[in-house]
């Protein structure tokens, strides 16, 4: 495969990584500030965003600091994806029950 495709689509994975990766985080934090038992809603929900993004990271980059860098790189843009989503919608409010 044409190495710059495969940077490109390394780098596709990095955004998807992250949006799950951040995304997971903006749910925890809404679900976590309402509940009981926000330790644990808070620690389980690192352990899980953290194994799955270096999982894949490790799937796709394998041992090329290249395609490493691409994922890290199309990770920090989902970042900025997702804070504008959150801004968008209203910040980190918790959700409102009853």
């Amino acid at each position: 495969m044409n190495e710059a495709v495969l940077l490109s689509v390394t780098l596709a994975v990095g955004v998807g990584v992250g949006t799950l990766f951040y995304g997971g985080l903006w749910w925890t934090v809404r679900c976590g500030l309402g509940s009981s038992r926000s330790a644990l809603w808070f620690m389980s929900s690192l352990l899980l965003r953290a194994s799955t993004a270096l999982v894949a990271f490790d799937l796709v980059a394998r041992d090329d600091w290249r395609r490493w860098a691409a994922c890290l790189g199309g990770f920090a843009i989902a970042r900025l994806l997702v804070k504008r989503v959150v801004v968008a919608h209203g910040g980190l409010h918790a959700p409102q029950s009853g």
